[in-house]
């Protein structure tokens, strides 16, 4: 299968589908980005150490045996949704919906994605939406990345606050596909893993530090755990989460009003 038909076939699908939307009142997902990897990159067994991922990590062979490529996408979130959440104090209203009713368009972009490439001729499965999938958000790892899969597929390096600047910036989300078929590995236009963010190169912007409304963004990285406590146990959107069955608070401050929101900011 030629890999521009299928990156093809996934842009007409945002474009058209009425999942990815809000009700038809504002789009979730702009244009996307697709990236490959080879499934036997060593970058992917690199993501067992314990200062990366850790040892839960699955590698592309062991979620499929004979898998020889990973597809990763990064869907950006539309400009709508990036400007509501400008506002200081929690998520708003549409960044609410876009990450979680988004993640759950997300979803189907990975079954159409698996579907297209078994009519292929091949196999594929998406790790996110499998039942062996594990995010354990107590040791805040799993045994798949969807960020560090995209960061070896070509599509952008890590940030202060640990999200992935693409050349669309970081608001949005990530999903990625391993199959059978071969796909050409795209080229990696970076040489190490932080190079798209200035703060984590020379300090001069840290812009993610103050619109963090936890104080989980240091000059020295990202505290995990002070991120999830603020998510899931000061909820600070619970009351309009509940009514649509969102299972935490979104927050994505760090993601918006910064400089590599829709962009790799200039070093």
């Amino acid at each position: 299968m030629d890999s521009k038909i299928l990156c093809q076939k996934v842009t007409e699908l945002l474009i058209a589908a009425p999942e990815n939307s809000f009700h038809g009142a504002y789009r979730f997902y702009g244009q996307p980005l697709v990236g490959f990897a080879s499934a036997t990159d060593p970058l992917f067994l690199d993501l067992k150490k314990p200062e990366i991922v850790g040892h839960l990590l699955r590698t592309p062979r062991e979620w499929l045996p004979d898998a020889a490529t990973v597809i990763s996408f990064f869907l950006p979130f539309s400009e709508e949704v990036r400007r509501s959440n400008y506002p200081p104090g929690p998520a708003s209203e549409q960044w609410m919906h876009a990450r979680f009713k988004g993640e759950e368009f997300a979803n189907q972009v990975r079954k159409f994605v698996i579907q297209t490439l078994i009519d292929a001729g091949g196999r594929a499965v998406a790790p996110a939406i499998l039942p062996e999938f594990i995010a354990d958000f107590t040791t805040c790892t799993s045994n798949w990345s969807e960020r560090h899969a995209a960061y070896i597929a070509g599509l952008g390096t890590f940030s202060l606050n640990r999200g992935l600047i693409t050349e669309q910036g970081m608001a949005g989300r990530f999903a990625s596909v391993i199959t059978s078929l071969f796909f050409d590995p795209s080229p990696r236009p970076y040489t190490h893993p932080f190079q798209n963010c200035p703060s984590t190169n020379d300090g001069k912007c840290g812009a993610c530090i103050k619109r963090c409304p936890s104080g989980a963004i240091k000059p020295e990285g990202k505290d995990k755990y002070v991120c999830q406590q603020y998510l899931r146990v000061e909820n600070p959107m619970k009351e309009f989460s509940v009514p649509f069955g969102y299972p935490y608070s979104a927050c994505g401050k760090c993601q918006t009003g910064v400089p590599c929101e829709h962009r790799i900011p200039a070093n």
